[in-house]
């Protein structure tokens, strides 16, 4: 069963990943993704392991759109 990912977590992913790629990932970006796993993880009572290789892999393997 997927975790259903809030917008917010995922836009924050999406800015620490296009960070990540330049080579210029900073310590408050990668804190904000850090917390906002762990929050959402706690809230929604889901591992944040499972939450964190969720969000990676919706953000960095997208499913292909249907054509």
């Amino acid at each position: 069963m997927a975790i259903e990912l809030p917008p917010d977590l995922i836009a924050l992913e999406r800015s620490a990943w296009t960070e990540i790629q330049a080579g210029a990932l900073t310590v408050d970006t990668a804190r904000a993704v850090h917390e906002g796993i762990a929050a959402f993880a706690a809230e929604a009572g889901h591992a944040r392991y499972a939450v964190e290789m969720g969000l990676k892999q919706t953000v960095r393997h997208p499913e292909p759109e249907a054509a």
